[in-house]
C-alpha cells in the first residue's frame, strides 16, 4: 500500500477529537493498511488517524508477537483497572521519551476491519498501547501526560545505540 505522512508535535490536527467512522468501506481498509505499512516503517508499535491527518476513530496496534496485531475503529475503553507507570515515546514526537502513569489493564470495545463488534482485553504493554492511541482520538498526546522532571530527548545516534543493544 502507501506509507503516510506522519503529523509532528505541535501540528493542530494531534489536539483535535477524531470523528466517529460512520461505514467501514474500501478507503477505511486502505487507510488501515496504510496506517500498519507507515507504522512498521517507523518501528512504532500503534498509530492512531490523526497522526497520518486524517480525524478518523481508527487505530492500529502491532506488538509484533503472534496474533497481536489490531485494527480498531471507533474504539472505546469500556474498563480499565490499576496503574502502571511505563516508559512511553510516540511517533509524533520522534526522539522523545519519558514516564506515563497508563492504566494496568484496559477493556476496549470496537468494530473490526469488518464493522463487527469485537471486545479487546489488554494488559501491560497492550493496555498501554489502547490507551496512547485512543487519547490521540480524543486530541491528547502523552507529553501533556508525562510524569514531571522525566522526558528525555535522545539523539538518533543513540537510539541507533539502544535498539543494537537490545537486538
Amino acid at each position: 500500500m502507501a506509507i503516510r505522512n506522519l503529523r509532528y508535535g505541535d501540528d493542530e490536527i494531534l489536539k483535535k477529537r477524531a470523528r466517529e467512522i460512520e461505514t467501514i468501506d474500501e478507503k477505511i481498509r486502505e487507510l488501515a493498511q496504510d496506517m500498519l505499512d507507515t507504522m512498521h516503517k517507523y518501528e512504532g508499535v500503534g498509530l492512531a488517524g490523526p497522526q497520518v491527518g486524517i480525524l478518523k476513530r481508527i487505530i492500529v496496534i502491532d506488538l509484533y508477537e503472534e496474533n497481536t496485531q489490531y485494527i480498531l475503529i471507533n474504539p472505546v475503553i469500556k474498563k480499565a483497572k490499576g496503574e502502571q507507570i511505563v516508559d512511553e515515546g510516540c511517533l509524533s514526537f520522534p526522539n522523545q521519551y519519558a514516564k506515563v502513569k497508563r492504566p494496568k489493564s484496559v477493556v476496549v470495545e470496537a468494530l473490526d476491519i469488518h464493522g463487527k463488534k469485537i471486545k479487546v482485553e489488554g494488559k501491560d504493554l497492550l493496555a498501554q498501547a489502547l490507551s496512547h492511541e485512543i487519547d490521540h482520538l480524543n486530541g491528547q498526546v502523552f507529553i501533556d501526560k508525562i510524569e514531571e522532571g522525566t522526558l528525555e530527548v535522545v539523539s538518533d545516534q543513540e537510539l541507533e545505540e539502544r535498539r543494537k543493544a537490545k537486538s
